[in-house]
């Protein structure tokens, strides 16, 4: 099996829980979704295109950043003591808010397409994108310090192979359920980590009529634990590629 593997770096990055309002809080390391639009979109891929993601990294630490948030109700008209712009007759709010913002981030992904076919095909893409690539935010520019097309496969571990320290990564719960992943070094303990639920990809439904469409994005979902101090055993078979690094594939 073939993959894309890519080394990033960015200098400040959000990657935006989609809960989070007022303060814009982060995921730890970008979801599924986030890496596979920025594929999608260096690809300029217009449907999508199945693929897995394997995603790890580290960050050097948090800090908080102010920007400034536009907020407007749909339909509502221009009210001069409630609203700071006028667009078209409507009303907009403009005020000041807080992002949480991860520095000095290294990430390690890897690109399974589910069609081969197109591994050459998203490789060129990245090793001379066609755009900047942004990773996050628009403006969270991302810097490719390696992209390389590598070997995966299924190995029964002759040694244990330990993330670096401080390295994390999303563990799919199939991985850790089947005990093939040791989590908290020794310990071997689930709640070492914290659990998501990570967006990946989505289908479109229409909630409405087929004459009044009310269509949403209905979200599929993994179940991750994100953690560090992450062990593969030895004698447990575990994915990785041609250089011995875990792939987490979701």
């Amino acid at each position: 099996m073939k993959a894309i593997r890519l080394k990033l770096y960015q200098n400040m990055v959000n990657y935006k829980k989609p809960t989070s309002f007022q303060l814009k809080e982060t995921y730890p390391l970008p979801p599924y979704s986030t890496v596979i639009g920025m594929i999608h979109n260096l690809c300029g891929f217009e449907e999508y295109k199945e693929m897995n993601v394997s995603i790890q990294g580290k960050y050097f630490s948090k800090v908080n950043d102010l920007y400034t948030r536009y907020e407007f109700k749909n339909g509502m008209k221009y009210q001069e003591k409630r609203h700071q712009l006028k667009v078209s007759g409507y009303g907009v709010g403009r005020g000041v808010s807080t992002a949480e913002l991860l520095v000095d981030v290294k990430l390690l992904i890897h690109i399974i397409p589910k069609d081969e076919r197109y591994i050459d095909y998203i490789y060129n893409s990245l090793e001379t994108p066609r755009e900047y690539p942004s990773l996050g935010r628009r403006e969270d520019l991302a810097i490719i310090n390696e992209v390389k097309i590598v070997e995966l496969a299924e190995k029964e571990l002759e040694q244990d192979i330990i993330l670096p320290e401080n390295n994390v990564a999303y563990i799919p719960s199939s991985m850790y359920e089947d005990e093939n992943i040791v989590i908290g070094g020794t310990n071997n303990s689930i709640n070492s980590g914290t659990k998501y639920k990570i967006n990946k990809n989505y289908e479109l439904i229409n909630h409405g009529s087929k004459k009044n469409p009310k269509v949403f994005r209905k979200w599929n979902k993994i179940d991750v634990i994100y953690s560090s101090r992450i062990i593969a055993p030895e004698w447990e078979t575990v994915l990785v590629d041609e250089d011995n690094n875990i792939v987490f594939s979701a």
